[in-house]
């Protein structure tokens, strides 16, 4: 694949102007528009860069072992706790941004990060954005901040109906079944996974808590593994994606790291490697992403 393609790739995936990519390359928007367009090469440096940048917002079909397990084990030195963050008035807040407006977006919302901030933070009523955009981004913010009471209990476990009063908080006043398992059959738009049988739905999320949740030793391979099959099982209706991400804060809390925060800007690396997972198991794609989501995480909570 030449440079040429790569960059539209990346313009097409991560919905950056080429303002924004310039910037991301450390160049100016003549030189991008001028490579975008074929009228001019990029010298090797670029042309690795732009690589680099294709990979990470684009995806990439394996990942070298020695790599991962150094990504991992950074992942798993970056500490937090429920009441650290809780005390922490501007790490707080930029969770619940960041998380809420990332978070949507990748599920479809139309808001910017500017609209998501007056919704949440100074109860502004949006007439150029939906009513359901703006109630998905409250009702994100009102299943975060339940979920970080939950977790602050000192008996605090991962249950069904925890999984169930996080979904019935995310889609209150937008699904009819909000809180309740699907009783119809679903498909992933866009995917070759088939999900569960909806009949199989309330055995296979017991088995996922059971069974699964405890299989693996370090807490990144967890997370990604524990992710994987719960999307593959998809038991609601709509607000699986949403649930599955508040659900891999929630273990991250609770093995006391920083939870990962999955970017709109990678979505398409993020779908990847979640098929790739549940389709032909191969796993080490999306346990590299979730080290690096935990390390993105790290820097814009707690970074100055």
């Amino acid at each position: 694949m030449n440079y040429q393609t790569q960059l539209k790739s990346i313009l097409q995936a991560s919905g950056w102007s080429q303002e924004e990519l310039a910037r991301r390359l450390d160049v100016s928007f003549v030189t991008l528009n001028t490579w975008v367009n074929a009228k001019s090469e990029p010298r090797k440096k670029a042309q690795d860069s732009i690589q680099a940048l294709y990979f990470d917002i684009v995806g990439f079909d394996s990942v070298d072992r020695e790599e991962l397990d150094g990504r991992k084990k950074i992942a798993a030195s970056l500490h937090t706790s429920v009441r650290a963050i809780a005390g922490d008035e501007l790490a707080l807040n930029k969770l619940i941004l960041y998380l809420t407006y990332h978070t949507n977006t990748i599920e479809g919302s139309t808001m910017t990060l500017a609209d998501t901030e007056e919704v949440l933070f100074n109860n502004q009523v949006l007439t150029n954005r939906t009513q359901v955009e703006q109630a998905e981004a409250r009702n994100h913010q009102a299943a975060l901040l339940w979920l970080l009471g939950e977790l602050r209990k000192k008996d605090f476990v991962l249950t069904e109906d925890t999984i169930k009063g996080l979904h019935l908080r995310l889609m209150n006043g937008i699904l009819s079944d909000a809180g309740q398992y699907r009783r119809h059959s679903v498909r992933i738009m866009g995917t070759q996974v088939a999900v569960a049988n909806y009949l199989k739905v309330p055995s296979a999320m017991s088995e996922l808590l059971s069974v699964t949740i405890n299989e693996y030793g370090d807490i990144v391979t967890r997370l990604a593994r524990v992710h994987a099959a719960f999307e593959k099982i998809h038991p609601f209706s709509d607000g699986n994606g949403r649930v599955g991400r508040l659900l891999m804060l929630a273990q991250a809390l609770r093995s006391g790291i920083v939870p990962p925060l999955v970017v709109k800007e990678k979505r398409r690396a993020y779908y990847k490697y979640l098929e790739m997972a549940q389709t032909k198991e191969e796993f080490g794609p999306l346990e590299f992403f979730v080290a690096e989501s935990i390390y993105a995480s790290n820097q814009l909570l707690f970074d100055a």
